[in-house]
């Protein structure tokens, strides 16, 4: 089964709209995050787990404060 997705202009950015069905198939309301995951066949879209989605946050969180000392670290 395949579905057509609408890309739609999101200020500076791009985003997709997924229809209803797609919503419930994939158990999530707008409040919820998705990730997208490569494959070796294309992409995979799912519910994001909520300790997974925090500590990616987290990680991201991080990252961002301490750029400078992670870039050190690399070297």
């Amino acid at each position: 089964m395949s579905i057509e997705l609408k890309i739609i202009r999101i200020g500076d950015e791009l985003g997709i709209t997924l229809p209803s069905p797609v919503m419930e198939k994939l158990g999530v309301t707008a409040e919820n995050h998705l990730v997208l995951t490569p494959t070796e066949q294309g992409f995979v879209l799912k519910a994001a787990e909520d300790e997974f989605s925090r500590q990616m946050r987290l990680a991201e969180e991080i990252m961002r404060e301490d750029r400078d000392v992670l870039h050190l670290l690399a070297q």
